[in-house]
């Protein structure tokens, strides 16, 4: 489950750049505590103060979020947790927070890294303090007409969230069969179209909708429009990503994240990918509103160290889908009912009961799973945690399953989320 570290203390300065020559002056211990090969991450255990516990709809912390032996496969994080070259360059970059992070000379480089690898022209890529709010530059900016939002049913609340905020019309449009956006009845679902919003792969389902149908939506959208594409989880998958279509200057928004495969969540980084005249709309926000001042100067080291591991997404996609795929293979064994073709490292299953009651079900038996969606009432997310935490997942779920129905007045009224920055869309949503 582990990976090696790949870096040596010179590669690693090496993959710091620009911020090589002020490294150099942190205290020597910093980079003599470079993680050993093979080690684990800080804070592996659960509780252990890695992450908090999901947020009740008082908003206080959910059961057990605080005990060790909780499983908290709920949140889509990574137990991974950041890689050991992004450790390392946290460490090596501590003494620098003082500064701010272009000041030290490698606040572009993260930036810079995937211009490169997708042949982007300058100015096409921003580095966020996480794509969350990124995402909700891109939905505000192109619903400022007051023009229709599209989304797909079940999809990410984001995206309606946003809409509801903007006092837009929001066109929530089923999925295939397949779990893909059905993109020709998105462009069918009104006529005062602002923006499509397509989160690929999907959230809850993790499935992913064709680069052919995404090539589609874009060709033949309303002129105006702006397709708004979230690859939070894109790196799970072997597909193909849209971001070519930004370096061809089509309408489209492209968020990525640094929180799922690579594991830094709490850590806050993603990106903002499009036209140069799509950025500026945001920058008018004022306020340094897309200029990505706020990302720290050791999550900018981290991400830069992370993507130039050339071994990280490739390893972690696969230990991902193993275990994926092993706890499907059960699942089926026992004639479990699941959502088919998840390609990310979370995916929904069919716990034939009001999902929300399953829930706290499963959490008196400490393990912590993800949220319901209201067009899948009796389904309930599994992020894709650790081998051992997924064995603990299948006895647990067993169990639960096999319970009887709780009574009606035991039912919550809402559902546990990740994060407390997402209470506020679930308020929205489930309203």
């Amino acid at each position: 489950m582990s990976e090696k570290s790949v870096l040596s203390r010179r590669s690693f300065m090496r993959t710091l750049g620009a911020a090589s020559v002020a490294a150099t002056s942190l205290p020597a211990f910093a980079l003599q505590q470079a993680p050993a090969a093979g080690a684990a991450a800080p804070g592996g255990r659960r509780g252990g103060g890695r992450g908090a516990g999901a947020i009740g709809a008082d908003g206080s912390d959910s059961v057990g979020s605080t005990d060790p032996d909780v499983v908290k496969i709920s949140g889509n994080e990574n137990p991974l947790g950041p890689s050991d070259a992004a450790r390392w360059a946290i460490a090596s970059t501590g003494a620098l927070g003082g500064r701010y992070g272009g000041g030290v000379g490698i606040g572009g480089q993260p930036a810079a890294l995937l211009s490169q690898e997708f042949s982007l022209k300058p100015g096409y890529v921003t580095l966020y303090s996480g794509s969350g709010g990124a995402l909700d530059f891109a939905l505000y900016t192109s619903l400022m007409n007051g023009k229709d939002l599209i989304v797909g049913e079940p999809s990410y609340e984001q995206g309606a969230s946003a809409g509801a905020k903007m006092k837009v019309q929001v066109h929530r449009v089923p999925l295939t069969p397949t779990g893909a956006h059905d993109v020709k009845a998105m462009v069918a679902a009104s006529s005062n179209i602002g923006a499509f919003y397509v989160c690929n792969p999907n959230n809850p389902t993790g499935t992913m909708t064709p680069k052919a149908d995404i090539v589609w939506l874009v060709n033949n959208k309303p002129a105006g429009s702006v397709v708004i594409i979230d690859e939070a989880y894109h790196h799970f998958s072997p597909d193909e990503s849209s971001i070519d279509l930004v370096g061809q200057d089509k309408d489209v928004i492209i968020l990525r994240t640094f929180s799922k495969v690579y594991g830094m969540a709490g850590l806050r980084a993603g990106f903002f990918i499009s036209r140069p005249d799509l950025h500026a709309k945001i920058k008018d926000l004022g306020n340094g509103a897309g200029t990505g001042i706020s990302v720290p100067i050791t999550t900018i080291a981290a991400a830069t160290a992370s993507m130039k591991d050339a071994t990280l997404i490739p390893t972690r996609r696969k230990i991902n889908a193993d275990i994926r795929e092993n706890v499907l293979e059960w699942m089926d064994k026992n004639n479990y009912s699941y959502y088919k073709g998840s390609q990310a490292n979370f995916f929904q299953v069919d716990v034939k009961r009001p999902g929300r009651e399953f829930s706290t079900n499963m959490r008196a038996e400490k393990v912590q799973i993800g949220r319901t969606w209201n067009a899948m009432p009796n389904y309930c997310r599994i992020t894709v945690g650790t081998q051992p935490e997924m064995e603990k997942f299948k006895v647990a779920f067993k169990k639960c399953y096999e319970m009887a129905p709780l009574p009606a007045s035991a039912h919550l009224d809402m559902p546990f989320v990740e994060n407390p920055m997402e209470l506020n869309r679930h308020l929205i949503s489930y309203s």
